[in-house]
Parts: C-alpha cells; structure tokens; sequence
C-alpha cells in the first residue's frame, strides 16, 4: 500500500508539474469561509475550559510555585494549561466533522492517527507536569506520537521528496540480487520515518525551551500559525489535488485554524500577568500540531514547502540550536537547564521587563513567519527556483549558529578565567568595555 502511494505520486508529479499549474477547483476564500466554524469552535472553547481547567488545577495543588532561580513569577500559578488547548483542538476537530459545507466539506479531515498522537502528547505532558516524569519517558511518549504519525506516510513522503533527487523515483529499483529486488520506496519508508521521530520531538521539545515567559509560546505561535494558514491555502490554490478523498490540503487548514484558535483564545490567560501556564502538556501539544503541520507540505514530496514551514517556527528552532550550542560547549547535558534563553537575555537587556522581552520576540517570530510565507509564495506563484531560496536561507541561518559557537567558547574562556584569576578577568572585561564606548 505504502509502495503503491509512492508510485501514483510520482507518476502524478512525472506528467505534470504541479509547481507550474496556477490553478485547481480549490478557491482559498471559499475554503477559508467553509472551515470558519472550526476556527470559532476551537476559539470559544479554549476560552471557556481555560478558567475551569485553572480551577481544577488549583484545586489539585497542581501549581508551579516561584523560586530564586528561573522560576521568577511573583506568585503561584495554575498549570495544565495544556489541557485547555486539547479541550479546544478536540472541540475544533469535531466542528470539522459537522459544520463544514461547500468546498471544505470535500476534503479530508484530520485523520485518527493524528488524533491519536495528540493524545499520546498530552498525556505524556500531564504526567510531567504531575509527576515530573524523566526526560527519557517525555522521549519515549513523544515516539508513541511519531509511530501514529507515520501511519499517514507523511514522513515517507517528506523523504521521498528530497531522497528522489539522489536515489530517483519510488519506483526505481535501489538494489537486486538476482531476482530479489528492492525499490526506493522502501528506503524511504525507513527514512521518513525516522524523519517524523526527529520532527516530532525536535518541535516539541523546540517549543517547550522557548515557553519561559508569559504568554511568549502562544502569542508567537498565534503569528506562526498564521503563516502556516496563509501557506495551506496558498497551496490549495496553486497544487492540484487529485484526490479530495486523500489529499492532506484540508488536514492542514483545519490544523492550522485549530493551532490559531486555540492559542489565541488561551493568550487572554497566559499574558503577562499569567494566572495559568501551558505546563509540558501545552508546550509538547503546539509543538507537535505545529509540526505535523509543517510534514503535510511536504505531501507527495514537495518538500521545499515544509521549510518554509521550518522557517515560519524559526524561533523556537533558533533557539533550541542556541541551546545545544551553548550546552555543549560548556560540557552540559542537553536537560539541563539554564537562563540563557534568548528570552531571558532580552528580559535583562529590558531591565526585567517581561512584556517588552515578550513583544520583541513577537516581532521576531513575525520577521520569521513573513519570510517563511514570502518564500512560499514565491515558490508558488513565480519562476523563482526552491534551491535558491533555500539556498539563501540556510546561509543566514548557518552565520548565525556561527556567530554562536563564537559567543558561547568565549563566555566559556571567560568562566575558566575567572575561576583561576578573578582579578585578570575584571579587568579584561573592563578593557572590552571602554574599547566598545569608544567605538
């Protein structure tokens, strides 16, 4: 079965090119009015659950209480946010089911293995903010939701989207001996779905680091889920569907709503002052509806789509990258924590101020999501070749990683300098600075 999708998918993209195709039956505003109700439904329902699940947590002494060192918040704070956005995406997803009409009412829903996965999430999510569960068992659940994931091929498909530049099409042999033959849907079956298991738990633990602030996560994936809309109709418009029973085009949509409205209506709470947090469970669960998200462009292999996706969850990505960075330099492990966020330096450069550090990042993840979307749109509705956008964004991304290997060995230098001669490293520092005011 998996075989036979790769090879109808390819045949379809060997006689036609979908990128030079600019029009389908499928019309964004007519899709965009029909899944409407979705985008509402998860709205007011994430509003409603939250103060109920605020109450419950309150009552259950389910709180994170403040201390000296990350945990700065003036008082204690419900968690389980978390379940309020699964209460909402759940409402959304059945409004899915009963309200659509006209164009969305053709397309596949959101199919049951990644309802499934969300659960898995959720779950494995409550039991550490409940339990505080070991990193390795927030690992092992988040690969239950990749294993639901990839019954849907979106991670083979993602493969076989940049594989088939190398190896060739699905339906290529890759090596025979003898009679005994094996295709290149096979290798890509393997390696997509590996690709899901680091999708999955690099976006969910991607958005976990970055949720350290009130509201950051869900005010910066409102403006990222906005990109992803804008992207999923986009798509719609410009890539013939040829089964309206199959295609992921309205899967995407409705996540995107859901990820929209959910978020958005948790934001009113989880603003700066918050009386509720995400917890692991909230964090975990828009990191993967994000990303599952961001695999279903790259259906049937066009790839290039999904990093634009990447680029619109640029923030969380970055970092995340920053982290490892500045983890392994100093010889930590990857779970331990720090304040070295990108966040909390912009917390100390705003002189503690939570809301201005917060509205930065917002403008940062909007930056993000306005190129990601001005990429797909190029890619969609010009001549512009992917590999040169591509191209162009990898290089900005890599001087930036560069310019952070460079910064974390020398806060390194700096620490084993001030542990053998406190004196020396004063006035080094000292030195630097008046170089700087000089300049």
């Amino acid at each position: 079965m998996i075989q036979d999708k790769f090879i109808n998918s390819s045949t379809n993209l060997g006689n036609s090119n979908p990128d030079s195709l600019t029009w389908t039956v499928l019309h964004p505003i007519e899709l965009l009015s029909g899944y409407i109700p979705v985008f509402i439904t998860a709205l007011l329902a994430t509003l409603v659950f939250t103060p109920i699940i605020r109450w419950l947590a309150i009552a259950a002494d389910i709180i994170d209480h403040p201390d000296q060192g990350r945990k700065q918040h003036a008082y204690p704070i419900a968690y389980l946010g978390g379940l309020a956005i699964f209460a909402g995406a759940l409402a959304g997803i059945a409004a899915s089911g009963i309200f659509l009409n006209g164009e969305a009412a053709l397309l596949q829903g959101v199919p049951p293995s990644i309802v499934v996965g969300m659960l898995a999430i959720v779950l494995t999510g409550l039991a550490d903010d409940i339990w505080k569960w070991d990193p390795r068992l927030k690992i092992a659940g988040q690969l239950i939701a990749a294993a639901a994931l990839a019954i849907e091929d979106v991670g083979p498909q993602l493969a076989a989207g940049f594989l088939s530049i190398i190896f060739g099409e699905p339906n290529d042999i890759l090596f025979s001996i003898g009679d005994f033959r094996i295709q290149n849907a096979e290798l890509y079956y393997w390696i997509g779905t590996a690709i899901t298991a680091i999708f999955v738990i690099g976006g969910c633990n991607a958005a976990n680091l970055i949720d350290g602030l009130d509201g950051l996560l869900t005010g910066t994936t409102t403006i990222m889920a906005l990109g992803l809309l804008t992207i999923s109709l986009m798509m719609a418009y410009s890539l013939p569907a040829e089964n309206l029973d199959t295609s992921l085009a309205g899967t995407r949509i409705i996540l995107s709503l859901i990820l929209l409205g959910t978020t958005l209506g948790f934001l009113p709470y989880n603003f700066n002052p918050a009386v509720i947090f995400l917890g692991d469970c909230g964090s975990l669960l828009i990191g993967y509806l994000s990303v599952v998200i961001i695999m279903t462009f790259g259906e049937f292999g066009t790839t290039k789509y999904s990093v634009a996706g990447l680029i619109c969850f640029g923030l969380p990505i970055l970092d995340t990258t920053l982290a490892i960075i500045r983890r392994k330099v100093a010889g930590k492990s990857m779970s331990d924590a720090d304040s070295s966020h990108i966040h909390h330096q912009l917390k100390r450069y705003f002189g503690g101020s939570v809301r201005k550090s917060v509205l930065a990042l917002y403008v940062i993840a909007a930056g993000f999501t306005i190129v990601g979307v001005g990429m797909s749109a190029m890619l969609l509705l010009t001549t512009v070749r992917g590999i040169v956008v591509e191209a162009f964004c990898l290089a900005a991304y890599v001087l930036v990683v560069a310019f952070a290997v460079k910064r974390a060995r020398y806060l390194e230098w700096i620490k084993k300098l001030h542990s053998k001669n406190p004196e020396s490293v004063n006035a080094y520092t000292s030195n630097q600075n008046q170089n700087q005011e000089k300049a």
